[in-house]
């Protein structure tokens, strides 16, 4: 139990001690980013998989 402890007293001291935090600011356009990516690769898989069921379709 006392392993268990100081592993979690370790991970918290580590966490608000040593780990630089990204700003709010930072966070967003990150955020953002990963967003439009998804909705462009989203998107470009729909359009692919609309392609492949006409021509599918088609053909047989």
């Amino acid at each position: 139990m006392k392993k268990l402890v100081g592993f979690v007293q370790g991970s918290i001291e580590e966490l608000t001690t040593y780990v630089s935090w990204p700003k709010w600011s930072e966070l967003q356009s990150s955020s953002a980013l990963v967003l439009f990516a998804s909705l462009i690769f989203a998107i470009i898989i729909g359009l692919i998989d609309f392609a492949f069921k006409y021509v599918l379709s088609s053909i047989y």
